[in-house]
């Protein structure tokens, strides 16, 4: 499974001071946990999965910047847990939000998905043969 984000983009977003405090959960390192934060990502990365798998071939060739977002609000919220913050709750409902909608097909990423194949010219076609039951050509049964 490919990440929608990396450790790097979480430091650009929400600084290292923060996920510091996130990720070094005894205060012993002092510095950003990377086992920690990586399993945050992968698991947002997964919950995102979860609602692209049906729609668009996975991987994806292209991450794009929305999906890199939402992978980042996501694994912030899971590294907070239930100390999460009303903002932070938002953001995550936001972007599940986002993906639902995106699973249904009401939004878009712009990519090739397989839950839309386009229109077909593979149409049924009807024929006959004239009309099979007909007292000339019953032959003498009806």
């Amino acid at each position: 499974m490919a990440l929608y984000a990396t450790a790097q983009a979480m430091i650009d977003r929400f600084g290292e001071e923060e996920l510091i405090l996130l990720t070094d959960r005894d205060g012993s390192q002092q510095a950003i946990a990377t086992s920690v934060l990586n399993q945050a990502l992968t698991d947002a990365s997964a919950e995102i999965d979860g609602y692209l798998g049906g729609r668009y071939q996975l991987p994806l060739a292209t991450v794009p910047a929305v999906l890199t977002r939402i992978c980042c609000d996501i694994a912030r919220y899971l590294l907070n847990d239930e100390r999460a913050p009303e903002q932070l709750q938002k953001r995550y409902d936001a972007s599940i939000g986002f993906l639902k909608s995106l699973g249904k097909g009401e939004l878009s990423l712009g990519l090739p998905d397989d839950g839309d194949s386009g229109p077909s010219n593979n149409l049924a076609q009807i024929s006959h043969d004239g009309n099979v039951f007909r007292r000339d050509n019953s032959k003498g049964f009806i």
